[in-house]
């Protein structure tokens, strides 16, 4: 089984006396129905699997379910004979975007307090924000990402001691030595060709055969971009084109999206297509980064600009789509091949996964920085640089960036391939793996 973080999150909730749902919400295909069933059965000696879509597209036994009583009707007739105790009975909901008063009823079923609850599925943002009553007092709602590298890490044999020390070498700025190094470009490297997808990884751990990874990463993207299906059929054909517009997009200079490019419309602006980019990030199989360009703790209170980024949620199907069976431009960091946008691209589905809102500087006559989070120690903005090649030292926009002093920079970071931690005035270079430790709540 893989070993994912948000596992002893979702145990500690069930565990606890919180008298809060949980709601895992995610794209499809990232483990939450997987994990959620494994800790279920586990502390549970009566486990109740509900799933929606299945549900909507057979018996139809949830589709007028409004009350607390007709609800357990229902699951009466699927279960009846495991509807025990709350300290024992866990009734899990999955897909439940499927039926969206469901998320309603959740508020009384957890007044009513009978049993045990937790829900899953996707597009959550996007239903919650439909919903005509909004159960936020009684539910707590956590988003699941493909794994991230620590979790590929251990995927792939390292454990937790010795991640433990990776990190302990981050935190003093000391860098690893030559064959660490290696061992950790090494499997840097094949996080980039397999991705976090656990179907994408599974397959690798047991074939180390990359065309049957990539067949899965095509199966998922391929699925991604057709599934809209709570639009009509011309809002999911500019869904479907936004987000095929993703990795050529990442091939470009700015890597931005441009709105006239959707539809190839002049006059089209990102405020026409607001509900397609929604329901791109929104079903989290998009990550979106807003332009900033007069950066100011908090970024939230600083974006302003209609210029967006969009990353797929998952690196290995980026590198798929570029690179196809070919893992030599990856594996053996050739020259001639330029890896910025899946280097930019997986720094992104870390410094998500991790809790950050994402966000780049943009400005027309100082340049781009690729990222910005928030550093809520020191209150101030940390601007972030990725570079996939030698020249790593090169990065005149951040320059510019720093030393402005209406911006209050007080640390910046460039990642890259290079072994060695330097620090030179308030940049610090870090090798790329130790993006894996960047994390919003530490």
């Amino acid at each position: 089984m893989l070993q994912r973080k948000i596992s002893s999150v979702i145990k500690a909730h069930l565990q606890s006396a919180s008298d809060k749902i949980l709601l895992v919400d995610g794209a499809r295909q990232v483990g939450k129905t997987y994990i959620i069933r494994y800790i279920g059965k586990e502390i549970f000696s009566n486990f109740i699997e509900l799933n929606m879509i299945e549900d909507s597209l057979g018996d139809q036994l949830f589709a007028n379910t409004r009350t607390v009583d007709d609800f357990y009707l229902q699951v009466s007739m699927l279960a009846g004979d495991r509807m025990k105790e709350k300290q024992n009975t866990l009734i899990f909901i999955d897909e439940i975007q499927a039926y969206p008063h469901l998320l309603t009823l959740l508020k009384f079923l957890q007044q009513d307090n009978r049993f045990t609850y937790i829900a899953s599925g996707s597009l959550l943002g996007v239903t919650l924000s439909e919903t005509t009553s909004i159960p936020m007092g009684s539910i707590r709602k956590i988003r699941m990402y493909p794994l991230d590298f620590e979790e590929f890490l251990y995927a792939n044999g390292m454990n937790e001691f010795t991640v433990s020390g990776l990190k302990k070498k981050f935190e003093q700025l000391e860098s690893l030595d030559e064959s660490l190094h290696n061992k950790m470009m090494d499997l840097f490297r094949k996080y980039l060709l397999v991705g976090g997808l656990p179907d994408a990884v599974n397959s690798y751990l047991e074939e180390k055969n990359i065309q049957s990874v990539r067949e899965i990463q095509r199966e998922i993207h391929s699925y991604y971009g057709a599934d809209a299906s709570k639009y009509d059929s011309e809002r999911k054909l500019k869904i479907r084109r936004i987000y095929d517009l993703i990795p050529s997009n990442m091939e470009n200079k700015k890597k931005r999206v441009v709105a006239q490019n959707i539809e190839n419309q002049k006059g089209k602006r990102f405020a026409d297509y607001q509900d397609e980019f929604d329901y791109l990030v929104g079903a989290g199989i998009a990550l979106q980064v807003r332009a900033v360009s007069t950066p100011v703790f908090p970024l939230l209170e600083s974006s302003g600009k209609n210029l967006l980024k969009l990353y797929l949620n998952d690196v290995g199907i980026l590198s798929g789509i570029l690179y196809e069976n070919n893992i030599r431009a990856i594996l053996d960091d050739e020259k001639s091949v330029n890896l910025g946008s899946v280097y930019e691209s997986v720094v992104a589905s870390e410094l998500a996964a991790h809790g950050y809102r994402l966000f780049y500087y943009d400005n027309r006559s100082k340049g781009e920085v690729d990222y910005l989070i928030d550093d809520y120690d020191s209150l101030s903005v940390v601007p972030i640089e990725v570079k996939s090649g030698k020249d790593y030292t090169v990065h005149s926009a951040l320059n510019t960036f720093v030393e402005n002093e209406d911006y209050h920079i007080k640390r910046a970071v460039v990642l890259s391939n290079a072994r060695e931690i330097e620090v030179r005035g308030k940049i610090t270079y870090l090798p790329i793996y130790f993006i894996m430790f960047f994390n919003k709540d530490h």
